[in-house]
């Protein structure tokens, strides 16, 4: 289960994760930043509750910084011992901004 919550203002977009990232929640996390994303010039997603996540969301990750490489910038926080593991083992560490 994936609970997200989007706070926008102006251009600039908060998206908090709670729960788990994997396969099956993926495509609803996908649907809704590709909603939400355009006229975006800063993007931030907050971890703090993120649990877990997989290569799907990885994949929906890898997505959005490519959008907003066009577009401005994005923003990865918050993020659990667990996940940034993760983000280490990958690459992910490479290129995603992480505070």
């Amino acid at each position: 289960m994936l609970n997200i919550r989007k706070e926008q203002n102006e251009t600039s977009l908060t998206v908090y994760l709670e729960g788990k990232l994997d396969t099956i929640t993926a495509p609803e996390f996908e649907a809704a930043i590709k909603d939400s994303i355009e006229g975006v010039t800063e993007l931030v997603f907050d971890m703090e509750k993120l649990e877990y996540i997989t290569s799907a969301g990885l994949r929906v990750l890898l997505s959005a910084q490519k959008t907003m490489n066009d577009q401005g910038t994005m923003i990865v926080k918050n993020v659990n011992e667990d996940i940034n593991d993760v983000f280490e083992v990958t690459g992910f560490s490479d290129f995603l901004n992480i505070e």
